[in-house]
């Protein structure tokens, strides 16, 4: 999957955080043997590729999210 660096998601608190993450967590585990989306978000803060394996993987929860929009506000950053 093809990321932009410019453009983020970012949840609007920590609800809508773990929504987010709880579509994407099974997947990522799945992808990913032996990791957990709480690996990666904490090696995130000093790794660049790790913090875009995490913002390409947030993309994809905010386009689930997106097909069922009622349940979350989700911001991308300009």
């Amino acid at each position: 999957m093809l990321s932009n660096s410019h453009r983020h998601v970012r949840p609007t608190n920590e609800a809508a955080r773990a929504y987010l993450e709880s579509l994407i967590s099974e997947d990522f585990e799945r992808c990913h043997p032996g990791e957990t989306l709480d690996d990666i978000k904490r090696r995130a803060s000093f790794s660049k590729e790790d913090k875009g394996l995490l913002r390409d993987w947030m993309a994809v929860a905010a386009r689930r999210a997106a097909a069922d929009p009622p349940k979350l506000s989700v911001k991308l950053a300009a």
